[in-house]
């Protein structure tokens, strides 16, 4: 029963503790036609994006493993496997990541990587 709560308060808490994020003017495509329809590769149904959380990512492997940060965040992320999309190509060739607070949402990369 806790982790049903535990479950339903970071789902209601989450997007509020997000910081105001807006997409750039070349990024809104992007939003519009991938953001808006992708879903959690371990959570089929469930959006990544609440509109605030997913942005364009650097990437790099690390032991094996990929770590991502946002561009201009300096903390780099460990990407569990169950969050790396691998149904769905990158729209735009870029690294792209859907995070908040230290939590991995969905990661994909880039081509070229």
């Amino acid at each position: 029963m806790r982790a049903y709560f535990a479950a339903a308060f970071l789902c209601l808490a989450l997007p509020a503790m997000a910081a105001d994020h807006h997409h750039p003017p070349q990024d809104e495509a992007i939003h519009d036609r991938f953001y808006s329809t992708w879903e959690r590769p371990d959570q089929p149904g469930v959006s990544c994006c609440n509109n605030q959380d997913c942005a364009p990512a650097e990437a790099r492997m690390i032991g094996g493993k990929w770590h991502a940060r946002h561009v201009g965040q300096a903390t780099w992320l460990p990407i569990p496997d169950a969050k790396i999309e691998r149904r769905r190509d990158s729209p735009d060739g870029r690294n792209h990541l859907c995070a908040m607070s230290g939590l991995v949402f969905c990661f994909i990369a880039g081509a070229g990587i």
